[in-house]
């Protein structure tokens, strides 16, 4: 591809308005989350119809969750996220047509592949946009101050994953051991590794034109996405964080005291008492 043309495709997608397709998109994925946890735990639409404001409230929950956690870390009110009346309606509009839309026409269209292939494309290109104003945005309040920008950056990308404990109370449903810190998945990581490369290119340590880094970061999460949705690939950090964590964190001195009989120091403690 010529290089020209390769720029002007970055920089076209650097500039594009997240409203209205790729806010819809997410406004999708995150009524199909509560949809689907709901006939888990549920039993198919029975909740949907019995507790239409508990579904309509933990819907919007994940529909605006990254910006309304980043406003409490950087001390604003979570009720901005909601001011507007745009927003909130085409949210809700999506909410009722996956819901409740006649012979559930919109969901079963949603679940046909190729459309939901789309639709996750769309949304990681919105996820780009959203950490990449988080570390527009964090950087201004916290210059200097790296671990709150990654952080930031971090819940701007997949700040749904760490409202799903509170949005699933307001189902009924009480999960502490689910929660995204325990176990963080492939999509917080790689929204820290992007949050990491904002960074390094806004303090010009990265030598690269914005429009091109920007371009990168999309095509890395949008080839990671049809990935996990065709091949079934979820996590490629996993193999450096078992290195990692053999290496760092005890688990080669684990495996060498095992060898040699030891056992665990909470063993060893145990058989003294």
């Amino acid at each position: 591809m010529d290089v020209q043309a390769l720029m002007d495709i970055a920089t076209a997608v650097s500039k594009l308005k997240m409203y209205p397709y790729f806010d819809v998109c997410n406004y999708i994925l995150m009524c199909l989350m509560v949809r689907e946890d709901n006939a888990g735990s549920t039993g198919g639409v029975t909740f949907s119809r019995k507790h239409p404001f508990a579904c309509w409230v933990s819907s919007m929950l994940l529909c605006f969750a990254s910006s309304i956690i980043a406003n409490i870390l950087v001390g604003e009110s979570p009720l901005l996220p909601l001011k507007s009346n745009q927003d909130i309606l085409t949210a809700t509009a999506v909410w009722w047509l996956i819901n409740y839309c006649p012979w559930d026409l919109v969901y079963k269209l949603v679940k046909i592949p190729p459309i939901k292939i789309i639709i996750y494309c769309l949304k990681e290109v919105q996820r780009v946009h959203k950490v990449h104003h988080g570390v527009h945005h964090a950087m201004k309040l916290f210059p200097g101050s790296y671990h709150l920008i990654v952080a930031i950056g971090v819940i701007k990308g997949a700040g749904y994953y760490y409202m799903r404990i509170a949005e699933r109370l307001v189902r009924g449903i009480w999960s502490p051991s689910s929660h995204e810190l325990l176990v963080p998945g492939f999509v917080t990581k790689s929204c820290a590794l992007a949050t990491i490369l904002f960074i390094l290119e806004r303090k010009g340590i990265v030598d690269a034109p914005h429009e091109l880094i920007y371009f990168g970061v999309v095509m890395f999460f949008i080839n990671f996405r049809l990935a996990a949705v065709m091949f079934g690939l979820h996590d490629p950090f996993l193999p450096f964080e078992n290195l990692i964590c053999s290496v760092f964190f005890g688990g080669m001195l684990d495996a060498l005291r095992k060898a040699l009989g030891l056992g665990s120091e909470e063993t060893t403690a145990k058989k003294n008492d």
